[in-house]
């Protein structure tokens, strides 16, 4: 969804390739940046095939790669970045780190926070949005948007000095 919002504002279409992946092209503002948006068209658990595939065909070294993807471990709504690092139980970050032998890429963690009470895990990040998150999501996706932003332009250490300051309530 954060990668919709980026492909909305940077006026790019996502189409069909090969790879099983949705993609879109664009630039990040006249002469800026190339990026290549993906969403793999497989299950989160398997998207590795997928994203690797793509790096290979558009020739993407693992350290140009930015992962959005849900994080159990950050409170709902909030954005977090990370370069490198294990997969902490995230089936589809084990599978991207297995497909391209390497855990060296960036990460926008998008806080989903962990599910109430003894509700499965795998339950709770498949089901629905509740009224309150669909209300919040577009704020969210947004910032998601920027930090992948914030990365392509400034690097992950000043992205993160950006995105993780403390909130001015």
């Amino acid at each position: 969804m954060a990668l919709s919002v980026l492909a909305e504002r940077l006026g790019a279409k996502f189409k069909s390739h090969k790879s099983n992946a949705a993609v879109a092209e664009a630039r990040l503002g006249v002469g800026g940046a190339k990026v290549i948006l993906a969403k793999p068209g497989s299950f989160m658990n398997v998207s590795g095939g997928p994203v690797s595939s793509l790096m290979k065909f558009y020739d993407i070294p693992v350290g140009n790669l930015i992962v959005i993807h849900d994080e159990l471990d950050i409170p709902a709504e909030d954005i977090r970045l990370k370069l490198g690092g294990g997969h902490g139980g995230h089936n589809g970050l084990r599978d991207i780190i297995a497909a391209l032998g390497s855990n060296e890429f960036a990460r926008v963690r998008v806080g989903i926070g962990r599910p109430p009470g003894r509700m499965d895990t795998a339950d709770f990040v498949l089901k629905d949005f509740s009224s309150t998150e669909r209300k919040n999501l577009p704020v969210t996706l947004e910032i998601a948007a920027d930090a992948v932003e914030g990365i392509v332009a400034d690097g992950v250490t000043a992205a993160q000095a950006k995105f993780h300051a403390p909130s001015a309530e």
